[in-house]
Order: structure tokens, then sequence, then C-alpha cells
């Protein structure tokens, strides 16, 4: 009788890993959605979809990395603004953060990981910053958001963009470019603190769980 029980069928360590990726993205997604305690510094929360493509690009490819920041520039788009998008950084941040893996100067610890985040952190805030520029300089180009279109004018734009991680400083009431530059020194440094200090909450089960797949693909069957 024992003989006819089915056996136990282990899951599919590669269905199991995207499982794992999607689930872990929607946890960032989540995150980001949320101000929980401590996990803001000067009104700016932590980066968390950002931390997780460090997370992944540590261990992949250029294009993986690319990749990444491609799709989790768009899903932070569609929480935020599409104007000025986070795509770009994003896949800044993926392929850098993968060129520094390929090149050996970074490793996969806590304090690597953390020095990364902090620095990929800064790079994506600039290039927003860098982006916003070019949307303020050009009055007639609206700014398109969740809650509908602002146009920008004479005084810019009245409204509150704060839905995103590094978007809660962007309140144009009356900003001038060189207005943008200033408050970009303050969010670029307080959100690379407070991301690098939260990254490893990201980083390291997931890490861990793409070490242990690398080393049992790697047994004999």
């Amino acid at each position: 009788m024992l003989r006819r029980l089915p056996r136990f069928q282990a899951p599919d360590p590669n269905l199991l890993n995207w499982l794992i990726v999607v689930l872990s993205v929607l946890a960032c997604v989540l995150l980001s959605l949320s101000r929980l305690p401590g996990t803001q510094l000067a009104d700016v929360s932590v980066n968390w979809l950002m931390v997780w493509v460090v997370s992944w690009s540590v261990r992949r490819s250029l294009l993986q990395g690319a990749i990444a920041g491609l799709i989790l520039g768009l899903i932070q788009d569609s929480l935020t603004a599409t104007q000025p998008s986070h795509v770009l950084g994003l896949v800044a941040v993926g392929v850098l953060t993968a060129l520094l893996q390929k090149q050996r100067y970074i490793q996969e610890d806590f304090v690597s990981v953390a020095l990364i985040v902090f620095a990929m952190a800064i790079l994506s805030e600039t290039i927003f910053a860098l982006q916003l520029t070019f949307l303020v300089q050009d009055y007639s180009l609206p700014i398109v958001t969740g809650a509908g279109e602002f146009s920008l004018g004479d005084s810019l734009l009245d409204a509150d963009l704060s839905q995103g991680s590094d978007l809660g400083w962007v309140e144009l009431r009356g900003y001038q470019p060189a207005e943008i530059w200033p408050r970009h020194q303050r969010v670029a440094l307080s959100s690379a603190i407070v991301s690098s200090l939260w990254a490893p909450l990201i980083a390291y089960p997931l890490n861990r769980w793409w070490e242990w797949l690398e080393r049992s693909q790697e047994l004999p069957r």
C-alpha cells in the first residue's frame, strides 16, 4: 500500500526562482508605497526598486542588469510619474553594477553591497534631476502623473508628486531650474544613506538564495 503512494516531487528550482523574483519585486513595490518607521531620512524614503536592481545586477551580466533596470523603471514610473522617468537611472544602475562586478571591483558582502547602493542612489537621483531640469526649462511640456496631466506655466507646477521614494522633493511650487540642484544634493545624500542602510533587507536573502541555486545546479545529478 505504501508503494502506491505518490512520491514527493521537489519543485523545479528555476520555476521557484522566478516565483521568488516576482514576489521580491512585488515586496519592493509595496514597500515603496508605504512609509515604515526608520525608512525615511529628511522626508526621503528608501529607493527599494533601485536596491533590488543592485542586488540582481551584482550577479548578472550587463544585459541582464539593463533589462532589470528597464522593467523596474517602468514599474516605478507607473507608481509615480512618467516624466521625469526612472527608466534611465535604473538602467544605468543595472549596467554599472554588473560592470563593477565583472571587473571584480566589488564583492557580495554587506559592506560592498551597501557601498554600491550608496553610489548608485546618487547616480539615479542625479539622472532624475537632469531630466527634471530639462522639463522645467521647457514650460510648455506637460508632466503626466497618475492624477492627470499638469502643464508647466509661469508659476510652474503646483502639484505634490511625493508618491515615489525619490519624488518627495519634487513639488515644483514656483521653482526655477537653479533651485533644483541645491535640493538635489540633499535628496541624493538622504536617499543614498537610507537606501544603503536598508539594502541588506533585500540583498542578503536574495543573494543567499541565488548562491544556493548556483551550487545546486553545479552538483552532479
